[in-house]
């Protein structure tokens, strides 16, 4: 059993995964989503200082949610993050899409290269060996 501190409340819980936080707040801080979503869908051009006073949310949490993606401001609205390896503006996400696509390439030629490493390892050297490796059936 897991048992740890509320990082908001202060009280202690049976910890199962995801964030530190009780089940009163999780529930307290998905409302507080929801009703922030609602507000920048009704008001497309609303600031996010603007979305927080209404809302009662800290902009620390907005930017959160706008970097796990879940929430989205409009181009009207002006409101952006930054990519946390450039600085370009983004408006949601953690990296923009010229990170994301280099970040991606590297990934995967790194996996070109491992699975061409396990292939000429595994390969046999020499037929006449890997042929006496096989299994066989005696016929009746």
């Amino acid at each position: 059993m897991d048992v740890r501190t509320c990082r908001r409340c202060g009280r202690l819980f049976n910890y199962m995964f995801g964030t530190n936080l009780c089940a009163a707040c999780k529930n307290t801080l998905e409302k507080d989503y929801e009703r922030t979503r609602d507000y920048i869908r009704d008001n497309p051009g609303a600031s996010i200082k603007e979305v927080s006073d209404e809302c009662e949310v800290t902009i620390n949490q907005i930017e959160q949610w706008l970097r796990d993606g879940r929430l989205e401001f409009s181009k009207a609205s002006g409101v952006n993050i930054t990519c946390e390896n450039c600085g370009k503006p983004v408006k949601k996400g953690r990296y923009c899409e010229e990170c994301t696509n280099s970040m991606l390439n590297t990934l995967n030629s790194m996996m070109d290269k491992t699975k061409k490493g396990k292939e000429e390892t595994s390969a046999p050297k020499d037929k006449s060996k890997s042929s006496s490796n096989k299994m066989r059936f005696l016929r009746k």
